[in-house]
């Protein structure tokens, strides 16, 4: 394989999408000691976006105006989904500068590509937009998310050379899976020698809390490592990686991964032959695969807050608790809209980068938990 972008940024990266909260809000100060922890053990890549409520500003507080500029690297994003015209698609980099306080961005990516809105990046002319941005210095090195499928993603990197890297959701229990396609998606980038910066590599979380078969098979091979940090260097381990993002809400979250990452050890056979058996373990789950990532709830009429839902409905589908999926769903649904509300008006659907397919599992949580 060819030399990528990226090859010598350490491996970890510090995703600013789940943030510890405070209130409404999100708590400065804890993030800036976990970014401080951070780049003290040499990580640089810090990763936002203008859809992340908050984070933004959050990222200036408690890094950009505490930390000297040289010694991060901050990524943040273009969505041109929300977008209603082609002047405030472009208008969100301006605003994301604005709230960052960073000068210029590192990275830039336009954001969670996919079939339903690729057109819309054209129509906006937003590929020659950020290499515009590049060529005026505020923008350093340019690159996409994807969350649509191998032959679009194919046509992209193909259409746009220009592009240095790709981010895609890689994970060993969506390795294989169908509507993910994390592999093939993953074997396309590198066919175009991009480097690949990894999200979800712990799917929202669940895979720092698998089903007890498959934290026994971890925990009977290496009984002081955490379910996330397999997680982690499964997704580090592959060939071609820039870094791999951790969205951390919490010190323990951030320790665990710095203890990690910090002397990081690819797998060895012998582990990739346990996280093999994980992934025909996982593959068998009836579990709604949802990464608690919220796209689906901005636009809802209804109000429902769907990825609370599901992750109450996993409390039975996964673990076969009921009474605390019955409890979790009631807490989940006590000021907002229930499952019953959906009016199956799909844009839930067309925003949700796992497809998963919203409405019927928001009927059968509605049969499950509102009896």
């Amino acid at each position: 394989m060819a030399d990528h972008y990226g090859k010598n940024i350490p491996k970890l990266g510090f995703g600013l999408m789940r943030l510890p909260g405070k209130g409404v809000g999100i708590d400065v100060d804890q993030t800036g000691a976990m970014a401080d922890k951070f780049l003290a053990a040499g990580f640089t890549y810090l990763d936002t976006a203008f859809v992340y409520p908050g984070s933004e500003a959050a990222a200036k507080k408690a890094i950009v105006d505490r930390h000297p500029r040289e010694n991060f690297l901050l990524a943040s994003k273009l969505n041109a989904g929300i977008a209603v015209t082609e002047r405030a698609a472009k208008k969100q980099f301006a605003t994301s500068l604005e709230r960052s306080g960073a000068g210029y961005f590192d990275h830039y990516l336009l954001h969670a590509l996919q079939e339903n809105n690729v057109r819309r990046y054209d129509k906006f002319h937003l590929w020659d937009f950020v290499l515009d941005k590049k060529e005026q210095g505020l923008i350093k090195h340019v690159g996409f998310s994807f969350h649509g499928k191998p032959a679009l993603l194919d046509q992209l990197l193909t259409d746009h050379p220009e592009v240095e890297f790709v981010q895609l959701q890689i994970n060993y229990a969506d390795w294989e899976n169908p509507d993910v396609v994390s592999r093939a998606n993953y074997e396309t980038a590198r066919k175009h020698d991009k480097g690949v910066v990894i999200m979800e590599p712990v799917k929202g979380g669940r895979l720092a809390d698998p089903p007890e078969e498959v934290k026994k098979l971890f925990k009977d091979y290496a009984p002081d490592a955490s379910c996330a940090s397999w997680a982690i260097r499964f997704a580090a381990s592959l060939d071609g990686v820039i870094t791999v993002l951790s969205g951390m809400s919490n010190m323990e979250q951030m320790e665990n991964n710095l203890s990690v990452m910090g002397d990081f050890k690819p797998l060895n056979d012998e582990e990739q032959h346990i996280i093999a058996q994980a992934q025909k373990i996982l593959g068998n789950s009836a579990a709604i695969p949802c990464t608690a990532c919220h796209y689906c709830t901005e636009g809802c009429p209804q109000s429902i807050p769907i990825p609370d839902i599901f992750a109450a409905a996993n409390k039975q589908l996964s673990g076969g608790q009921m009474a605390q999926a019955k409890d979790a769903y009631a807490a989940a649904v006590k000021d907002t809209g229930r499952a019953s509300d959906c009016i199956a008006c799909g844009q839930c659907e067309r925003a949700c980068p796992q497809h998963i397919q919203v409405i019927d599992n928001l009927k059968k949580c509605a049969e499950m938990l509102e009896k």
